[in-house]
């Protein structure tokens, strides 16, 4: 194992969900549920819910490259939503929950690139529309939601929202990234 971890950022729809499902990858070091892509500073998770910074939900990745490579998070992340769908996951509409990967560098840059490129050029009958829409663009800051929002479907394993979406995508991870769980 290596001293050296890396960080990878997502957008794709609700942090709560996102966040849920990376947590279940070993080699996952740390999920934070934060906001990116916007020109707000210091952003608070009611303006950002308004649409009114720019910015859209996302989770802040550490994890061991030793364990999980970036092309492995991509394949979780694109499996978990619905790249095709612009502005909305689910039943969260707004640009605030738009599909994102915001790189960290131009190997990640690249390696998303490509991954979505052969995305495109396959089969989305599962989707409804049949083109990649996620944003691909540089990381310019991450701010990190407020700690009520922090291991939310952790910490309310009850909640209906949690039951509704989060739960399906844990599952997801679970069943089809066997091998990669923790």
């Amino acid at each position: 194992m290596t001293d050296e971890y890396e960080t990878a950022t997502f957008g794709g729809g609700c942090f709560w969900c996102v966040e849920a499902a990376f947590k279940e990858l070993d080699g996952v070091v740390e999920a934070t549920s934060g906001y990116a892509g916007g020109d707000t500073e210091n952003p608070s998770y009611k303006a950002v819910c308004r649409g009114r910074t720019g910015h859209a939900e996302v989770v802040q990745v550490t994890y061991d490259p030793d364990s999980v490579a970036f092309e492995d998070l991509l394949e979780v992340f694109f499996t978990i939503h619905d790249p095709t769908t612009k502005n909305r996951q689910g039943p969260d509409v707004g640009s605030q929950y738009r599909s994102a990967v915001y790189y960290h560098d131009d190997d990640q840059r690249r390696a998303v690139e490509r991954f979505v490129g052969e995305l495109d050029a396959g089969d989305f009958r599962s989707y409804e529309n049949d083109t990649v829409v996620t944003e691909i663009a540089p990381l310019e800051r991450f701010w990190e939601a407020e700690q009520r929002h922090q291991d939310y479907y952790e910490k309310n394993p009850g909640d209906r929202y949690c039951q509704y979406h989060a739960e399906p995508k844990v599952k997801t991870v679970r069943e089809q990234f066997v091998d990669a769980v923790q």
